[in-house]
């Protein structure tokens, strides 16, 4: 196995092993009102959620004559998204549905509900990505197994937030764990219950296990500030989760985002080598997915921008804004 690129390891190997068996379960910070700037459009509040130490944020508004514009472009963009949300039906399975099914190549993906993540097989191990939650690791623990007898070397974290990251601890006996460097400082900041990562990078990072290879990238803030895509180049595949979509709209709300970052983000995407588009929600899809999200982003949040600038209401924005 080996690891190529900048990246910074957390702990000596006896060191390492109980930081990946330790489990944060502190509870999250509270939510806060935040405010933020668009240019020529004065400052609109928003909800987010900053973590301790790394971000400065105002929690009243600044004094100045924009402030008497309320519309909110983050709550306006969320509006759409919950709206459209609360149409389409949810049905909830008493036992969890969990599936796993082949890609290309070794790689596979797993279902667990409404979540997947992927696994990656080779000679020498397997490279897991997000657990979802304890339950769901262990299941996939047991399947590999019991399917492929081998090991699970790695684990590779796509971003903190707890419905994806959480269970980590369940491959800690073997695995290295990997994230983005402002991922490990959240699950550690803001008690997600998982493992700390013995690993981080800040840009590109490539691991090699067995004669295969996944590229690691950071391709700015969008749905969090550590999301991070993943990239199979021999299987033509990339994973992606919760920041792209496939003909469907992100999740409701937009309580941890990044305005236009998002948009500048998916564009670094559209310009990744790929065929097979994977995301952490949802049907599988090809690269063109990614430019079709990313235009509904750009188009509805110029849209936003353009009716805050004309000094409309949140309201007026909701009631006159499609698209």
């Amino acid at each position: 196995m080996s690891l190529s690129g900048p990246y910074s390891s957390s702990a000596s190997r006896s060191t390492a092993r109980q930081s990946r068996s330790r489990v944060f379960s502190m509870s999250p910070p509270r939510l806060e009102n935040v405010w933020l700037t668009l240019p020529g459009a004065g400052y609109y509040g928003c909800r987010m959620r900053p973590v301790p130490g790394r971000d400065s944020v105002h929690t009243t508004p600044p004094k100045r004559k924009e402030d008497l514009m309320k519309p909110v472009v983050s709550r306006v963009i969320a509006a759409v998204f919950l709206a459209a949300a609360l149409l389409a039906p949810v049905t909830l399975d008493a036992q969890a549905k969990r599936a796993i099914t082949r890609i290309a190549g070794d790689l596979y993906r797993f279902q667990n509900n409404f979540h997947y993540s992927v696994f990656l097989v080779t000679p020498e191990g397997v490279i897991v990505t997000d657990p979802i939650n304890k339950e769901a690791a262990a299941w996939l623990k047991a399947e590999i197994a019991k399917r492929f007898n081998r090991p699970i070397r790695y684990l590779i974290l796509s971003h903190d937030h707890r419905d994806h990251s959480a269970g980590g601890e369940v491959f800690a006996d073997t695995a290295t764990v990997i994230a983005h460097d402002r991922a490990k400082a959240a699950i550690i900041g803001e008690g997600r219950p998982t493992a700390a990562p013995d690993i981080t990078f800040t840009d590109r990072m490539t691991v090699e296990l067995g004669g295969k290879r996944v590229e690691l990238i950071y391709t700015g803030r969008n749905h969090s500030d550590n999301s991070i895509v993943m990239l199979f180049p021999e299987e033509r595949t990339l994973f992606a989760v919760d920041f792209v979509s496939v003909k469907t709209l992100p999740f409701r709300n937009l309580s941890d985002a990044y305005y236009p970052d998002w948009i500048d983000s998916l564009r670094r995407v559209e310009q990744l080598d790929f065929d097979i588009l994977a995301p952490g929600h949802g049907a599988m899809g090809v690269k063109k997915d990614v430019a079709d999200h990313r235009r509904y982003h750009e188009d509805l949040y110029n849209a936003v921008v353009a009716a805050a600038r004309a000094g409309r209401s949140l309201e007026q924005m909701k009631a006159s804004i499609t698209l």
